[in-house]
């Protein structure tokens, strides 16, 4: 009786979640546990009748929330709680000191704290599914991956799992304010309520906790790297430790950005000399605090001495005398400092690309143990296409973690499609050559460079209150992406794109498969139409919306976007071989050597390594020119074909969230349009050149571009 009850509840949801006119926001992101077809789940619910695990565990007791929730959507109801195995087809979470495991053989302990097993396995009373783990939290991991199964509908009779992060910091960098404005956030306000904390916590807290989970995240920063120090004061940290309290079942740890004058701004000392005993001891007494507060904080975030903020060399002292103050503070509690790389000052007029390299190269094997450098994926600033940082395999006794910005600051902030899945795996696969070849930066972050050293990855978040959590439906894709990557560096962007589209939107082929094709395609058409042939740094200054390469009168050279092209009537692009600025002697020779050459430099880092005549023949045929003008209709022609293959998705996907993305795809045609027509018509005016033939000229002269004006951008007024 009871099973024909599930069966018809099965099929009911089915048929409302399948509906094309289900109106689903996105607010679910890729755990909508959608109902499976009735032939399906009759496959599956036989393996799912009971659970047993020790709910009195938080993490366990969120793992089975998680099964219940997404069995109950997925099968039409959850399995029964039982306190033993009852006969076959129950699932069994277990850690592995748990006396449900005794007996049984299981590798768990290469695992590591973190990783998981998930089996079929015969225990005494039944055949069951389970999920092991030597920690709660690997339990927990390995749960979301026996859903995920499920929502790909993947085969599970003979389960055979086993997996582990190969990175041990996995965190999110929240860019918020205390205010709630989010700097470079396109999602609305911060999630974080501060004046309701903590007597409130909104339900949304677990949900982002949930779905960080989901993805393999361990720990948040909570505040801008350009920080408040009022967020270490008491108050706060009476707020921090209620959120600490949601996050902690889902096995994420909350950090702090710490400003490094806070202790004159709220400690009351006069100095924050890094080597003064007066401001070690006053930040000591801040974690020992701290810690009394939240015991599993996991310490803090530091950005120093760039873009005006305060730090070390304000007292000529330097980047690890500032960090290692910081991790002898935290180092009695288990605390890490991540100190950012990521400096350049108006007193240095070095190529930008060089001033992180060289002050940080001559202080490698100088940090304290708990210290990673943060190092942004290339050396400028997060561009629609960047070459790898050059400290990556240049520090080889000091841990590295890479710091990647999920939200499109540069990349056209909500509306574009942009997945960036490719953008991070074409720096994880880049190969450093130190020490030798096959170091890629993904061997650079996994490898540790001592035993038990820190390991890591950043990801600057894109969420926001807006319900569909990010600004837009695919930006949910990059969030997903950056977990997947940041649990395995070495994961396919393809096979990423493939899972996020079949969670999120459909397990049919016939609509997952041409979303994949857009979101593999897009990145790349962003760079054509925004920064093609290795150019970056074009966009509008301060909120860095639309096109603005003709910029050239800001106060610092490298605010400017004409530092970076350097275009004149003879040639454009950025000297930065030994005739130029020699930046590629920050790489390995083996790098330096290719990227130095004409004959061997891809085409796609040609202007970021070269200044070379309009007339310069490419390897490919034709003159840069010609080559420039193509990349920027190239652009708009991917964007026109992501249209087209949307336009064939009507009817066959739920119609709000449908419809949200054919209106931004028509906001990033026109958008693609803008820069394409702005950036030729600025190009024309220093080349001289007429397009080549079969390219139409832009529809107005340069001056209506560059009289445009963008009041309501994101960043304005900030």
């Amino acid at each position: 009786m009871w099973r024909s009850i599930r069966s018809i509840i099965a099929v009911l949801l089915a048929l409302i979640f399948a509906a094309p006119g289900h109106a689903e926001t996105g607010y679910d992101l890729w755990l909508r546990y959608a109902p499976l077809a009735p032939s399906q789940a009759q496959r599956y619910a036989p393996h799912f009748r009971y659970l047993v695990a020790d709910t009195t565990r938080p993490t366990l007791a969120a793992a089975v929330q998680e099964l219940d929730r997404g069995l109950g959507r997925m099968l039409g109801s959850p399995p029964a709680h039982a306190g033993a195995v009852q006969g076959n087809g129950g699932i069994v979470l277990a850690t592995a000191d748990s006396p449900l495991l005794s007996g049984l053989d299981l590798p768990l302990a290469p695992l590591g704290r973190e990783g998981f097993l998930i089996r079929s396995v015969a225990m005494p009373g039944g055949r069951v599914i389970l999920v092991a783990g030597n920690s709660d939290a690997g339990v927990l991991y390995g749960t979301f991956r026996l859903l995920r199964l499920l929502q790909l509908q993947q085969p599970i009779d003979a389960l055979a799992v086993a997996d582990a992060p190969k990175l041990q910091l996995r965190v999110l960098d929240h860019w918020d304010n205390l205010d709630r404005y989010v700097e470079r956030g396109y999602a609305g306000q911060s999630l974080w309520d501060w004046q309701k904390l903590p007597g409130y916590t909104d339900p949304r807290y677990t949900d982002y906790a949930r779905a960080n989970a989901s993805i393999g995240i361990n720990a948040t920063v909570l505040n801008n790297v350009n920080a408040n120090a009022d967020i270490l004061t008491a108050p706060y940290l009476q707020k921090v430790k209620a959120l600490a309290g949601v996050f902690r079942p889902y096995g994420i740890r909350v950090y702090l950005t710490a400003r490094f004058s806070a202790p004159i701004e709220i400690g009351g000392l006069k100095t924050a000399d890094p080597l003064d005993p007066a401001v070690r001891a006053w930040w000591k007494a801040k974690a020992d605090e701290i810690y009394a507060v939240i015991p599993d904080f996991g310490g803090f975030l530091v950005k120093a001495n760039s873009e005006g903020q305060p730090g070390p060399s304000d007292y000529k002292r330097s980047h690890a005398d500032g960090a290692n103050m910081l991790a002898d503070a935290l180092a009695p509690h288990g605390g890490v400092v991540m100190w950012r790389a990521f400096v350049y000052s108006e007193h240095n007029d070095a190529d930008r690309h060089k001033q992180a390299s060289e002050e940080f190269v001559p202080l490698d094997g100088k940090f304290r143990d708990n210290v990673l450098l943060q190092v942004k994926n290339g050396a400028i600033d997060f561009q629609p296409r960047e070459p790898f940082h050059p400290l990556f395999g240049a520090m080889p006794k000091t841990p590295l973690m890479l710091e990647v910005q999920i939200t499109k600051e540069y990349l056209g902030f909500a509306t574009h499609l942009a997945y960036l899945g490719t953008m991070w795996e074409e720096v994880l696969e880049s190969d450093t050559f130190r020490p030798r070849a096959g170091s890629t930066v993904a061997k650079v972050l996994e490898t540790p460079v001592a035993p038990r050293a820190l390991t890591g990855m950043a990801g600057v978040a894109n969420i926001g209150t807006d319900i569909n959590w990010s600004g837009s439906q695919f930006d949910q894709a990059n969030w997903y992406a950056y977990g997947r990557l940041a649990w395995d560096p070495d994961a396919r962007a393809v096979d990423i794109a493939r899972d996020w589209a079949r969670l999120t939107w459909s397990a049919d082929s016939a609509i997952a498969d041409p979303i994949v094709a857009m979101m593999m395609e897009s990145r790349e058409a962003v760079v054509n139409y925004m920064t093609p042939l290795g150019l970056g740094h074009l966009m509008a200054t301060g909120h860095h919306y639309g096109p603005a390469p003709w910029v050239s009168d800001l106060a610092r050279p490298e605010w400017n976007p004409a530092y970076y092209h350097r275009a004149d009537a003879n040639g454009i692009g950025f000297d930065r071989t030994p005739t130029g600025t020699n930046a590629l002697g920050q790489y390995a020779p083996e790098v330096a050597k290719r990227w130095g050459d004409l004959k061997t430099v891809p085409d796609r880092l040609l202007l970021w390594f070269h200044h070379v005549p309009w007339d310069y023949r490419m390897r490919s045929g034709g003159t840069l020119w010609d080559r420039l003008v193509a990349q920027y209709d190239a652009g708009i022609t991917t964007v026109e074909d992501m249209q087209r293959r949307w336009s064939t998705l009507d009817g066959k996907i739920d119609a709000r969230r449908w419809a949200e993305v054919r209106d931004f795809l028509a906001i990033q045609r026109q958008e693609a349009q803008w820069w394409r027509d702005a950036s030729i018509a600025y190009w024309q005016s220093v080349s001289h050149r007429p397009l080549p033939a079969g390219h139409l000229p832009p529809p107005h002269p340069l001056g209506y571009y560059q009289a445009i004006r963008t009041p309501h951008a994101p960043g304005n007024g900030k």
